[in-house]
C-alpha cells in the first residue's frame, strides 16, 4: 500500500512538475527556520535540500523557468546593492573594501589547490567556493558560464548538477564554521571581551547607553509633558543644551494657552512644556533637572502635530558629517543641515537599521527618516537630500529593460591570459541592476521599484531558481557525494574560516579597525547574515553593523561575478 502510495505520488509530480517546484519551496523555507542554537541554515539552503530528495523521482522542469527566474533574482540584487556598492567607492569605503578582496583572493586560491589536488571538475569546483563563500548567487552565475562551455548536453547537466550538489554540503559546513568563529573564535584569539569592545566604543560614538539593544521595547523617539515647579526662572536654552540634538522644546503653555518662546524665554511656575526627542535624550534631561517639575499624561492640549518624511542623503553640503552634526552649522552664521527641532528618527544603510549615535559617519544613498513640524520638515528635506517617493507601484518598464541591457552585455566575452571569459547573463544582469539602483538612488522621487517589490523578487527569484536546478540535479547528487565523502564538507570549512582568519590579522593589526567594527565585516564579507545575528548577540550592540554593511554591499557584487571566473579557472587547471 506503502509502494502505491509512492508511486502514485511521484507519477503525480512527475506528470506537474510545478508541484514538486512549490512542494520543494514550501518545505524548504519550513526547514530553513529551524534554529540550531545560533545556526540557522535560510529558505534557499531548506529549499535546495527539499529539492534534491524530491529530485530523486526524476522531476524536471523546462530550463526557461529557471533563466527567467534568475534573472529576476540577479537584476533586483544589483539593484537593491547599488546605492551602497558606488557610496562605498571613497577612501573609508576602499579601504575596509580590502577584507573582499582577501576574500576573493584566498578562496580562488584554494579552490583552485583543491580543483588541481583532488580533481575536480569545473562544477564541483564552482560549488564547493559558492558553499564555502555561502553566496548563493554563485550557483546561478556559474550554472550559466557552465551552459555556454563546448561540451556534450550530457556533461553539462552533470556539471551543473555537481555545482549544486557540492554547494549544499559546503554551504552547511561554511555556515557553521563562520558563525562559530566570529562570533566565539575570533575574540579569544585577539584576547578580548567583546561586549566590553562594544561598549566602549558605542561610548567613544556619543552613546551612553551600555547596553543598546536591551530595551527593543521602549519607543526611540518620546514626547513628555512637564508641569514647571522647581524649575522656574530655567531659560528653555538650559533645557535644550542638555538634549542637544536628541530633542527639542516643541511647546509652551501658560496660564492654559499655548504662547510663542525663545531660547532665553525662562519658564514659570505651573507652565507646561512639551518636550520631544529621543529616549535617552529626554531621560538624561528628566535626570539633570529632576526638579524641573511633575510629569503630565496629555499632551493634546498643546495642537502640536508632528510629522515623518523620509529622505535619501545626496546633499553636497552633507557629504562626510557626522549625525550631530547635522544640526551644527559649518561655519558661523550659516545654517545648520537640519532646522533645531527636526529630529533624525533612523539611519538605514543597506537595508539595516544604524546605531543613532552622534559620531555615525554619514555616507551618501543614507536613508533618513526625519521627525518633527510639517514647515520645519519642508525646509530640512532639500538641506540634506531627496525625499523619497511613497508608491507601491513598479516601474516594470525600468526593470524590464535593466534585465534586457544585462543580458545583451553577458553575451560578449575577452580572453584574459587565453581563457574566455563572460559575465555570461547573470553577471550582465548584475552590473545593469546595480547601474540602474545607483541612478534610482540618484533621483529618489522617480518612480521605480520598491523595497518590498525587491524583497520579493530576490527571495521568489533565488528560490525559485534554486529549486529548479535541486529537482534537475537529484539524480546525480549521490553520486558526487559518494565520490568525495567527508573531503568536500572539510574543504567547505577550510575556505571558509581561512579566508575570515587572513582578515582578521590585517584587520586587527595592519588596519587597526575596532573588533566589533572588524568582525563585523569579516561577516559582511562572508555575505553571512546569520554571523551578524551571532555577533550583534556577543557584542550587546549594534556596532558590527558598521563593518558589516560596507563590505556585504561590496562582496554581494564581487562574490557572485567570480562564478564565471571560477568555471574558466577550474578548466585551465584541469587542462594542465
Amino acid at each position: 500500500m506503502n509502494m502505491t502510495v509512492l508511486t502514485w505520488m511521484a507519477e503525480v509530480l512527475r506528470a506537474h512538475p510545478e508541484i514538486a517546484l512549490f512542494l520543494a519551496l514550501g518545505v524548504g523555507y519550513a526547514v530553513g527556520q529551524i534554529k540550531f542554537g545560533p545556526i540557522q541554515l535560510g529558505g534557499i539552503c531548506g529549499t535546495l535540500i527539499a529539492a534534491l530528495v524530491i529530485g530523486q523521482l526524476g522531476v524536471t522542469l523546462q530550463p526557461s523557468v529557471k533563466n527567467m527566474f534568475f534573472m529576476l533574482f540577479i537584476f533586483a540584487l544589483g539593484y537593491a546593492g547599488g546605492p551602497q556598492f558606488f557610496a562605498n567607492l571613497n577612501a573609508k569605503g576602499l579601504r575596509i573594501s580590502l577584507l573582499c578582496v582577501i576574500e576573493v583572493v584566498v578562496v580562488l586560491a584554494l579552490v583552485l589547490t583543491a580543483t588541481r589536488l583532488m580533481g575536480l571538475d569545473q562544477g564541483t569546483a564552482a560549488g564547493l567556493m559558492a558553499g564555502a563563500a555561502t553566496e548563493s548567487a554563485v550557483v546561478g552565475t556559474a550554472t550559466d558560464a557552465i551552459s555556454k562551455l563546448a561540451l556534450p548536453p550530457d556533461q553539462i547537466k552533470q556539471l551543473q548538477a555537481n555545482v549544486v550538489t557540492a554547494y549544499s554540503i559546503t554551504y552547511i559546513f561554511g555556515l557553521i564554521a563562520i558563525v562559530v568563529m566570529t562570533s566565539q573564535v575570533f575574540p579569544l584569539i585577539l584576547r578580548i571581551d567583546l561586549r566590553e569592545e562594544a561598549d566602549k566604543l558605542w561610548r567613544a560614538m556619543g552613546g551612553h547607553e551600555v547596553n543598546a539593544s536591551a530595551t527593543p521595547a521602549a519607543p526611540e523617539l518620546v514626547g513628555r509633558v512637564y508641569t514647571v515647579t522647581g524649575g522656574a526662572g530655567l531659560p528653555i536654552r538650559n533645557v535644550e543644551a542638555v538634549l542637544g540634538a536628541g530633542g527639542s522644546v516643541q511647546g509652551l503653555m501658560r496660564h492654559g494657552r499655548t504662547m510663542a518662546f525663545a531660547a532665553d524665554t525662562p519658564l514659570e511656575a505651573d507652565d507646561q512644556v512639551l518636550v520631544v526627542g529621543h529616549r535617552l535624550a529626554v531621560v538624561k534631561m528628566a535626570q539633570t533637572y529632576a526638579d524641573l517639575g511633575q510629569e503630565a499624561t496629555d499632551a493634546s492640549a498643546f495642537g502640536v502635530v508632528m510629522d515623518i518624511a523620509e529622505v535619501i542623503l545626496n546633499h553636497p553640503d552633507t557629504q562626510g558629517l557626522t549625525l550631530g552634526e547635522l544640526h551644527v552649522p559649518k561655519a558661523p552664521g550659516l545654517p545648520t543641515a537640519l532646522p533645531e527641532n527636526v529630529l533624525v528618527a533612523s539611519v538605514e544603510r543597506g537595508g539595516h537599521a544604524l546605531p543613532l549615535l552622534p559620531d555615525l559617519r554619514l555616507q551618501r544613498g543614507d536613508r533618513l527618516k526625519l521627525f518633527g513640524r510639517a514647515d520645519d520638515i519642508a525646509v530640512a528635506v532639500p538641506r540634506i537630500g531627496e525625499g523619497m517617493m511613497k508608491s507601491v507601484h513598479s516601474n516594470i518598464a525600468l526593470a524590464s529593460a535593466g534585465i534586457v541591457l544585462g543580458v545583451w552585455i553577458g553575451l560578449f566575452s575577452v580572453k584574459i591570459g587565453g581563457v574566455p571569459f563572460s559575465l555570461g547573463t547573470g553577471g550582465g544582469a548584475l552590473l545593469s541592476g546595480l547601474v540602474f539602483g545607483w541612478y534610482q538612488a540618484r533621483h529618489p522621487s522617480r518612480l521605480s521599484v520598491p523595497d518590498d517589490a525587491l524583497a520579493l523578487l530576490k527571495d521568489i527569484g533565488l528560490a525559485t531558481f534554486i529549486a529548479c536546478v535541486g529537482l534537475a540535479s537529484g539524480p546525480q547528487a549521490l553520486e558526487l557525494i559518494r565520490k568525495y565523502g567527508v573531503s568536500l564538507p572539510l574543504m567547505g570549512v577550510t575556505i571558509a574560516v581561512v579566508p575570515a582568519f587572513a582578515s582578521l590579522i590585517v584587520g586587527r593589526y595592519l588596519l587597526k579597525f575596532e573588533a566589533p567594527v572588524l568582525l563585523g565585516a569579516i561577516a559582511g564579507q562572508q555575505c553571512s547574515t546569520p554571523a551578524l545575528s551571532a555577533i550583534q548577540t556577543a557584542a550587546g550592540n549594534t556596532t558590527p553593523l558598521l563593518g558589516y554593511t560596507i563590505t556585504y554591499a561590496i562582496s554581494n557584487v564581487i562574490l557572485p561575478l567570480m562564478g564565471p571566473l571560477i568555471v574558466a579557472f577550474a578548466g585551465a587547471v584541469q587542462a594542465h
